[in-house]
């Protein structure tokens, strides 16, 4: 029995017993979303935006699909424009546009690597050239490879793992920086592994650790210009990763260790990431915050 989750309503069912997800899994990474079973909830039907963040253009990484397509639609009811960066996942992206234009809203794509460097500079150009300006810098995507001894991760991993993970934030950041504005919001996907450690998953969680600290120390360099920095942690949520990445066996458990017994959903966390790129968070930098089922973190 798997979670009674569907997108054409957003009310997640409590439970006291452990969930199982069906069995199922990707071959390649970052994932597919529309092969997924039970899809992920990316959009919360009940979310009435306030303009929050009106004629705000927003650029998004890994926001074809997941926690990125979920910010995307809440950033997209709050009245921003968006821009989405993604490695080739055409269907998703376009199914994440054609939503995005259902509610009103603009979205432009920007598929290709963000491994190489040049490709920063190139969609940044692009969302100024479509859109005039640029105001929020959402670093969403990741790859992980699970292994169980750190004998087994090759360089050729490990290389991969940071090149995709953490140096693409340093690119995109120094891209988009000449344009954020005043009150310009940058925010960052890190993760509970930052905070809790994974024996199976070491360079990953290296990698969001470095988001941490690399959060922390921007915040502080660009304090001077009033721009904030900020990050977001969640915990097991269900997205094309997991089945990309995950055994089919450690899918059927996935998300039961958390004290809510479930994994979360993407729309779950997309509140957090409005409320980190609008006026609400004026205040607020160089801070994570936690989205994670309940889970302890150990800082």
């Amino acid at each position: 029995m798997y979670p009674k989750y569907s997108n054409f309503g957003t009310k997640i069912q409590s439970s006291k017993t452990k969930i199982a997800f069906p069995s199922q899994q990707q071959l390649c990474q970052p994932g597919i979303e529309y092969n997924m079973t039970p899809r992920p909830i990316s959009e919360n039907k009940d979310y009435r935006g306030s303009g929050k963040l009106r004629d705000k253009v927003a650029l998004i990484t890994g926001g074809d699909s997941g926690i990125g397509r979920a910010v995307a639609y809440a950033f997209a009811k709050e009245g921003a424009y968006i821009a989405i960066s993604y490695l080739n996942e055409h269907r998703d992206a376009k199914e994440t546009q054609e939503r995005i234009k259902e509610l009103g809203g603009k979205c432009l794509l920007l598929p290709g690597d963000l491994c190489e460097e040049a490709h920063s500079d190139k969609i940044v150009n692009k969302v100024i050239q479509t859109f005039g300006h640029i105001d929020i810098l959402v670093n969403n995507h990741a790859v992980q490879f699970p292994k169980t001894s750190i004998l087994d991760i090759s360089a050729d991993q490990l290389d991969r793992t940071f090149r995709t993970n953490i140096y693409p934030f340093f690119y995109l950041t120094k891209s988009t920086l000449p344009y954020l504005p005043k009150n310009g919001s940058i925010i960052n996907t890190t993760s509970i592994t930052a905070y809790n450690g994974s024996k199976d998953l070491i360079d990953y969680s290296a990698t969001k650790g470095a988001i941490v600290s690399f959060t922390r120390s921007l915040s502080l360099s660009l304090a001077s210009k009033q721009i904030r920095v900020n990050a977001v942690a969640p915990g097991p949520i269900w997205t094309p990763l997991i089945p990309a990445s995950f055994s089919m066996k450690k899918i059927t458990g996935f998300g039961n260790n958390t004290t809510m017994k479930r994994a979360g959903q993407p729309f779950e966390l997309a509140p957090t990431y409005v409320y980190l790129a609008s006026s609400d968070s004026n205040y607020v930098s160089g801070q994570v915050l936690h989205v994670n089922g309940g889970m302890i973190t150990e800082s």
